[in-house]
């Protein structure tokens, strides 16, 4: 297998493995419709060709050993339709992943609601600052790594990879993280989500008890220990499980946190010992990813939880779009975080008001996950952004969802006027936000945008214009 062409190529996780398949001296072709940045420019640094729209001809120039169907893909696709007439040999992204860049590798899976992108960019960090040169791929930009979300590193070093419990393709409806073959997998909580395609949380439930079913009997499972959901799942005799937590009966406990600013600090213990991490992440919750990444990484190595040196996460800097700051005025502090989960957002919105409690904080929420999008989980969207002191909610982008299925954000703000606005479009939010805050010299604020989307660059512009730079 020389030629491997990507259907749906403009992916982060896609992207970043054409990227590492190129690398491994592979001839690579992808498409996709509506290329976006960073990915569309990341891909022509690393020499792949990205091509817009679907047509098949170039398919059939190309000649591809294998065709890689993203799990974006369905059947209608014009180059999937000529793919599967022609008889080409197809297979779904996971699965390329686990047959060719993990292969028989030690892996380190990280799995869970929220987390994981944070989680596996500090566990690679760490094995890395260890002297290990491992592999990766991370399903964001960690801002630590020069490669970016994807390494290759050398091929019998460990490989540290976000396993997702979404779907792997349109003929394969298991989760991704059952092709990563976990020698150590990472759960860091278990929520509902991807309304899409689970049920409810007893389905969400079985896809983590198939993932801990496959890990190798040499290895270890690492888990949230104060995550009732995760405790609710069947016993694991076949491989060794620890637990990770706040909580005394944790086997690997956090204790004396503490929040300084933008940095945090607090202790692992283990054993009889005792080891102290200052770090330039906030929050309880990211304490949480780095035990997890900390233990996982060690157990990786074979060595015991807390034999690395932790103290190097003192250099990590995290991930794009995690808590990042675009600006900080006296006015205005412009916050983007990935939060797309009522979850993430509370944490997110509670650890903003520990750090900044002087400022007016307004929350930007741009409902764009295919959960988001509807009604499912609306109630606790309400109650999370109630955390902040003024929500605005942006545009839901679902012309195929009914409208009696689709979140209602102009019945949330009717419910809580004093408090919540709903916008039509997104450039109305940006208008309405510039009104609010910029001509409110004598309040600071502090603006936080959730999505897992663009939010078609709104809060790029907003943050230009906190600086004072002109308006494009």
């Amino acid at each position: 297998m020389k030629r491997i062409f990507f259907i749906g190529i403009c992916g982060t996780a896609m992207g970043n493995v054409a990227i590492l398949m190129r690398k491994s001296g592979y001839d690579v072709l992808g498409s996709d419709s509506g290329m976006y940045e960073p990915m569309k420019g990341a891909l022509a640094r690393a020499g792949v060709e990205a091509c817009e729209g679907w047509d098949p001809k170039r398919i059939e120039e190309f000649s591809p050993d294998v065709v890689v169907v993203g799990n974006a893909v369905s059947r209608m696709n014009p180059e999937l339709e000529f793919v599967l007439s022609r008889g080409y040999r197809y297979t779904s992204l996971p699965s390329l992943v686990g047959e060719r860049l993990i292969g028989a590798r030690p892996s380190l899976v990280v799995s869970g609601t929220h987390g994981k992108t944070t989680t596996t960019s500090a566990a690679a960090y760490l094995l890395r600052e260890s002297g290990t040169d491992c592999g990766w791929l991370i399903g964001g930009v960690p801002l630590d790594f020069e490669d970016g979300g994807a390494c290759l590193g050398t091929a019998d070093a460990p490989f540290v990879i976000e396993g997702d419990e979404y779907d792997s393709a349109f003929f394969d409806k298991r989760s991704k993280f059952i092709h990563y073959r976990p020698r150590v997998l990472a759960i860091n909580n278990i929520e509902f989500d991807h309304a899409d395609i689970f049920r409810d949380l007893h389905d969400v439930k079985r896809a983590f008890t198939h993932v801990r079913r496959v890990v190798s009997p040499l290895g270890a499972i690492v888990e949230n220990g104060d995550d009732e959901n995760i405790a609710s799942l069947e016993p694991t005799p076949w491989v060794r499980r620890l637990s990770v937590g706040f909580g005394k009966n944790c086997d690997v406990r956090i204790s004396s946190f503490v929040q300084s600013g933008e940095s945090s600090s607090f202790k692992l213990v283990y054993g009889g010992r005792e080891k102290p991490v200052e770090w330039g992440l906030s929050g309880e919750f990211n304490a949480r990813n780095a035990a997890v990444a900390a233990v996982g990484a060690a157990l990786l190595l074979g060595l015991s939880p807390l034999d690395l040196d932790i103290s190097k996460f003192s250099g990590f800097r995290g991930v794009k779009r995690r808590q990042e700051i675009l600006c900080s005025t006296p006015n205005a502090i412009v916050v983007e975080d990935f939060g797309h989960h009522p979850t993430a957002i509370a944490m997110t919105l509670k650890t903003m008001r520990q750090k900044y409690p002087d400022r007016k904080i307004i929350a930007c929420f741009e409902p764009r996950s295919n959960t988001a999008k509807t009604k499912v989980l609306q109630a606790d969207f309400e109650k999370a952004l109630d955390l902040a002191d003024a929500a605005y909610i942006g545009a839901v982008n679902a012309p195929k969802i009914s409208a009696e299925l689709r979140m209602d954000t102009a019945s949330m703000a009717e419910r809580n006027p004093k408090k919540i606005r709903a916008f039509s479009r997104n450039a109305d939010l940006l208008e309405a936000l510039v009104s609010d805050v910029l001509s409110a010299s004598d309040t600071p604020h502090l603006c936080v945008f959730f999505s897992n989307g663009s939010f078609d660059g709104i809060h790029d512009k907003f943050a230009s214009l906190c600086k004072g730079e002109p308006k494009a």
